[in-house]
């Protein structure tokens, strides 16, 4: 595991190298990409290079880490919406490459068929994820055994009342389900950068790094991972002893 710890802006475009070092030797790589606040910088930054022409994705397939139950993907709070108002419709990825796990169709065969699809794409090259403040990666919350894959969660009261920021009816309109990729699918992936930022973030962050591997802070996990770069401010790392 590499920690790399720096300055909100300098993260986001240290992250950004690995993104243009995956696609100068993969072009057509799978990408794993998050929602949340905290890869915003990021994204903005992959628009950037982009434009630039630093990057491409025409050939790059994209799967999204979870959806909320019960939005469809032209819902403004949707993460369809998300990916597509700040990433996909400002690149040169074939929106007909890029997958979100329905919140409408929520079957055992629709879940299922979400892993199959990654499977069949050859598996993620490069998984993004944030973390919440419980220590959930995806929606995958505390006690979600390792072992899971796709799915559908019921969401914490925690993980709900932080969201709720962004809904304009506040916590009430917020889902109470989501379907998230599994702790195995995330660990599935070949490499995977973890991003946090924020005072907020420093106390999970001590405990994701120093703590116990345990399914009671699913990010705990990442320690077992073969490839992974954590990328913090100086606030989401104030509180590590090392």
């Amino acid at each position: 595991m590499k920690v790399i710890i720096d300055s909100r802006e300098n993260i986001a475009k240290l992250a950004a190298k690995q993104y243009i070092e995956l696609l100068a030797k993969k072009p057509n790589a799978v990408l794993g990409h998050a929602t949340g606040s905290t890869p915003l910088d990021l994204y903005a930054e992959l628009v950037k290079l982009c434009k630039e022409g630093w990057i491409s994705y025409k050939d790059v397939t994209s799967f999204n880490l979870d959806e909320y139950v019960g939005l469809d993907g032209s819902h403004d709070q949707s993460y369809r919406y998300f990916m597509n108002e700040n990433l996909f419709n400002h690149i040169d990825i074939d929106k007909a490459k890029t997958f979100v796990p329905s919140g409408i169709d929520t079957s055992a065969a629709a879940v299922a068929a979400y892993d199959k699809a990654i499977e069949a794409a050859g598996g993620i090259d490069l998984q993004l994820l944030g973390i919440g403040e419980n220590g959930h990666i995806g929606f995958n919350e505390p006690d979600t055994p390792f072992g899971s894959l796709t799915h559908m969660v019921e969401l914490t009261e925690s993980t709900r009342k932080a969201n709720s920021r962004l809904f304009a009816g506040g916590i009430d309109e917020v889902p109470t389900h989501a379907v998230t990729m599994g702790v195995k699918t995330v660990m599935n992936a070949k490499s995977i950068i973890l991003m946090a930022t924020g005072p907020k973030k420093a106390p999970i962050m001590k405990e994701v790094l120093e703590g116990p591997v345990t399914e009671h802070v699913p990010a705990s996990v990442l320690q077992l991972h073969p490839s992974v770069t954590i990328y913090m401010d100086y606030e989401a790392a104030a509180q590590l002893s090392k």
